[in-house]
C-alpha cells in the first residue's frame, strides 16, 4: 500500500510498511481477546437478566416496579465507576501494555462475581445486604470500565488493515455472546428449577459460574502476545499518556467519542438489557417469554456484527454509523410504542431485532472508529474515558430512565430521549473523518 493510498507518508508510511502479525498470531490475538470479553461481560450481565430474581432479597419492600427501580440505580452506580476503572486501566494499559491491564480487568470482574455470589441477603444482615451488593457492583464497574478500552484498543491493533472492521467487530460479538451467555444461563435454570428454588437461592449460580471462567481467562490472558502498535510506541520512546494530554491535545476527538457513545450506550442498554424487563413491565409478558424473545434477538444481533465490520471495510466506519444513528432515530418511537401493545412473541422478536439490526451499524465498529483517533501512547486511555463517562451518564442511566418516566405515566417519552440522542450522534457522525483511509494505528 503506497503512500497516496494510505494519506500519509514520511515515516510514517515508511512504518506502515513494516510486515504485519502472521495468520496464527493475528488469530490466537482475537481469540484470547475474544474469550476474555465474554467472559467480562458475562459477569457484567448476569446482573441485569437475573436482576428480576433477585431484587427482592436486597430490597424487600415496594411492589415489583420499585423494586426494580432499586436494583436498577445499583445498576447505574456501577456505571459510574466505571469512568474510574477506564482512567485507571487506560493508564496502565498506555504504560505497562495492553496485556497487562487485560489480566488485572478479568481479575477484578472475578473477585465481584465471587463477592455478589456468596452475600447474604437483607433477611440476614439488613441494610448491609444491598449495601455490599453496592460494593460488588463498583469493583464490576471498575473492571468493565478498564476491559472496554483495553479491549478495542488490543483488538483494534491487532487486526489487519485490509479487514480490520471486521475482525475487530468481534469484539462486540464476544459483548453480546456474554450477555446471550448470561440469558443462556437464565433460561436452561428455568427450566431445570422450580421456580420457587430459583427465586430462593438459585440466582446465585451463574454468578459462581462468572468467577470460574474468570479465573481461566486470567490464565489465557497471562500468555497473550503483546500489541505491535504498543511495543512499537515503547520503542520510540513516545511520551507517557497523561490525563490532561487527552483533552488539551486531543479535546475534539475525545467529544466525537463521548457523543457517538452517549447514542450508542443508551440505544443498546434500551434495545437490550431494558428490553427484557419491558417486555415484562409493558406489553406483559411471562418472565420465560420475554427471555426467550430478547435471546433469540441477541442470537441474531451478534451475528450481524462481522457483517457490519465486513460492510465498513469497503463502504467506510463513517457510514454505518450515520447510517445506524439516523435509522435508529426514526425508528425507536413507533417501534417501542409496537411493543408495548404487542402479544404476539413473534412480532416482537421481529420488532427487537429490527432495532438491535440497525444498531449493529454502529456497534459492529464502534471501539475501531475510536482507536483510530488515538496514536498508540495515548490510545487506551483516549478510547476507555470520554467512552466510560459517556457510557455511566447515558448508557448505565437507560433503565433508571426508563422505568422513571413509566413510574410517572409518560413511558412514551423515553422513547423520545433515546430518539433524541441518537440523532445528536448522526449529527456528529456525519462529520466524521473517514478512518479507513486516516487511521492513527500504523501497524498492520
Amino acid at each position: 500500500m503506497s503512500a497516496e493510498e494510505t494519506g500519509v507518508d514520511g515515516p510514517l508510511a515508511s512504518e506502515m510498511s513494516r510486515p504485519g502479525l502472521t495468520p496464527l498470531q493475528r488469530a490466537r490475538a482475537i481469540i484470547g481477546g475474544s474469550a476474555g470479553n465474554l467472559v467480562e461481560w458475562y459477569d457484567w450481565f448476569a446482573y441485569s437478566s437475573f436482576a428480576l430474581y433477585f431484587a427482592p432479597h436486597f430490597f424487600p419492600k415496594g411492589d415489583p416496579t420499585a423494586q426494580l427501580l432499586q436494583t436498577a440505580a445499583i445498576f447505574a452506580v456501577g456505571f459510574f465507576a466505571r469512568p474510574l476503572g477506564a482512567w485507571l486501566m487506560g493508564l496502565y494499559a498506555d504504560w505497562k501494555g495492553r496485556r497487562a491491564a487485560l489480566a488485572m480487568s478479568v481479575a477484578m470482574m472475578c473477585a465481584g462475581a465471587f463477592a455478589i455470589a456468596v452475600l447474604p441477603d437483607a433477611r440476614q444482615i439488613g441494610a448491609l445486604a444491598p449495601l455490599g451488593l453496592l460494593a460488588a457492583r463498583i469493583l464490576q464497574g471498575l473492571s468493565v470500565g478498564g476491559e472496554y478500552g483495553a479491549s478495542a484498543t488490543y483488538m483494534s491493533e491487532m487486526a489487519g488493515r485490509a479487514r480490520r472492521g471486521f475482525w475487530a467487530s468481534f469484539q462486540y460479538v464476544t459483548l453480546i455472546a456474554g450477555q446471550l451467555l448470561a440469558l443462556g444461563v437464565l433460561i436452561l435454570l428455568q427450566n431445570l428449577m422450580d421456580k420457587a428454588v430459583l427465586e430462593d437461592w438459585g440466582w446465585r449460580i451463574p454468578f459462581v459460574l462468572g468467577g470460574l471462567l474468570a479465573v481461566v481467562v486470567f490464565w489465557i490472558r497471562r500468555g497473550m502476545d503483546e500489541s505491535p502498535s504498543y511495543e512499537a510506541a515503547r520503542a520510540e520512546g513516545a511520551e507517557r499518556a497523561r490525563t490532561m494530554m487527552l483533552f488539551a491535545r486531543f479535546p475534539r476527538e475525545s467529544a466525537i467519542i463521548f457523543v457517538l457513545t452517549a447514542a450508542g450506550s443508551l440505544a443498546f442498554y434500551a434495545y437490550t438489557t431494558y428490553m427484557q424487563k419491558f417486555l415484562v413491565n409493558t406489553a406483559g409478558f411471562s418472565k420465560t417469554a420475554a427471555t426467550t424473545v430478547t435471546a433469540a434477538a441477541l442470537v441474531i444481533y451478534m451475528l450481524a456484527q462481522p457483517l457490519f465490520g465486513w460492510i465498513s471495510d469497503h463502504l467506510g466506519r463513517k457510514t454505518t454509523i450515520a447510517f445506524a444513528f439516523l435509522a435508529g432515530a426514526v425508528a425507536t418511537y413507533p417501534v417501542m410504542s409496537a411493543l408495548a401493545g404487542t402479544t404476539s412473541e413473534g412480532a416482537a422478536l421481529g420488532l427487537v431485532v429490527l432495532l438491535l439490526v440497525i444498531l449493529s451499524g454502529y456497534t459492529a465498529v464502534s471501539g475501531l472508529v475510536k482507536a483510530e483517533l488515538f496514536p498508540a501512547h495515548v490510545r487506551a486511555l483516549g478510547v476507555a474515558l470520554p467512552y466510560a463517562l459517556a457510557n455511566a451518564l447515558f448508557g448505565g442511566t437507560a433503565e433508571y430512565v426508563a422505568l422513571w418516566f413509566k413510574d410517572v405515566g409518560n413511558e412514551s417519552g423515553f422513547y423520545v430521549y433515546v430518539s433524541a440522542i441518537m440523532a445528536a450522534g448522526f449529527l456528529v457522525a456525519a462529520r466524521l473523518r473517514n478512518t479507513n483511509v486516516h487511521s492513527l494505528i500504523r501497524e498492520d
